[in-house]
């Protein structure tokens, strides 16, 4: 099979578009980001679910272990990412920043009280986010509780310690929002939002995760903008190569749905691993190229 590991070992560029249209790509820095905030907010208790119950109850068994697995993967993920946040809002270096970096992290909130919402009224696991979020988090594999407990989680710390510590802060968005959000997040809701679309089932769902699809995009957009500023010090540029090659054999480990052969082929709702893989090393590939670096050399994990 070919996971993400082994297509950022190859280092296919051709596959990813003009690398020249891509360098010359104008970002939006925070303050932009920041008024796009505005224009795009949204309520997670507004989006109506009563359709999605329904679609529920009939939604064919051999599909709802794929579908909770990657739900659970969201839910527990948006709840890390919402309080591992604060040290890189700690770490902002101008008023700009601060304000953007300040509603990222409303907006993970903002996911996670949507998928507590989602649980309780359409799956039927209530009892409070905390009660939701202990269930929740046995349907995830070890890889990802390796990258967000683990590698998230010692992220944030060394800002908190030391906010003006940009080494950290390098670490801090490569982390999160080159590899957890722009590689993995908005692979998987690309991947969900389409089965259901395509089967015009479960609509608050599909409303939900374009929503937070939009709001990632955002902040993705932030990460870039950080990313390709830092990376003009060759310095910072070795040490976003660094951490990538660090954390892209947990990454391609977080794509696989538990229970499943992470050395061999395998599919999620009808996809394949390599369809799948393939969307998320084209979505990396793109941000690195936007920054003005590139691939890592990776070692294959064992």
């Amino acid at each position: 099979m070919t996971t993400l590991l082994d297509l950022t070992q190859q280092g296919d560029v051709a596959t990813i578009g003009d690398e020249s249209k891509l360098s010359k790509v104008k970002l939006m820095d925070p303050q932009q980001l920041y008024e796009l905030w505005e224009r795009q907010h949204w309520s997670a208790h507004a989006i109506e679910l009563e359709r999605d119950v329904a679609d529920w109850r009939e939604f064919p068994d051999a599909d709802r272990e794929d579908v909770v697995w990657g739900l659970s993967s969201f839910f527990v993920g948006e709840e890390r990412v919402t309080t591992q946040f604060s040290g890189l809002v700690m770490a902002y270096e101008d008023q700009s920043e601060e304000a953007f970096l300040a509603t990222q992290q409303v907006d993970e909130a903002r996911h996670t009280q949507f998928f507590a919402r989602f649980y309780d009224s359409v799956l039927g696991i209530g009892d409070g986010i905390d009660a939701q979020l202990q269930q929740v988090r046995e349907n995830v594999n070890d890889a990802f509780l390796t990258l967000f407990d683990e590698h998230l989680v010692d992220a944030c710390a060394r800002l908190v310690a030391d906010p003006a510590d940009r080494e950290s802060k390098v670490d801090f968005v490569t982390t999160y929002h080159m590899v957890i959000e722009g590689t993995l997040a908005l692979t998987g809701q690309f991947f969900i939002t389409d089965f259901f679309e395509r089967r015009g089932l479960m609509p608050g769902l599909v409303d939900g995760f374009k929503k937070i699809s939009r709001d990632e995009h955002r902040h993705v957009a932030y990460g870039t903008w950080y990313l390709k500023e830092a990376c003009r010090d060759a310095a910072l540029e070795r040490r976003v190569q660094a951490k990538l090659a660090e954390l892209l054999p947990v990454a391609a480990g977080v794509l696989v749905p538990k229970g499943k052969d992470p050395f061999g082929d395998w599919e999620l709702l009808g996809y394949s691993s390599r369809r799948i893989n393939e969307f998320a090393f084209k979505a990396l590939s793109r941000r690195l190229k936007v920054i003005g670096t590139g691939l890592p050399g990776v070692t294959q994990a064992a």
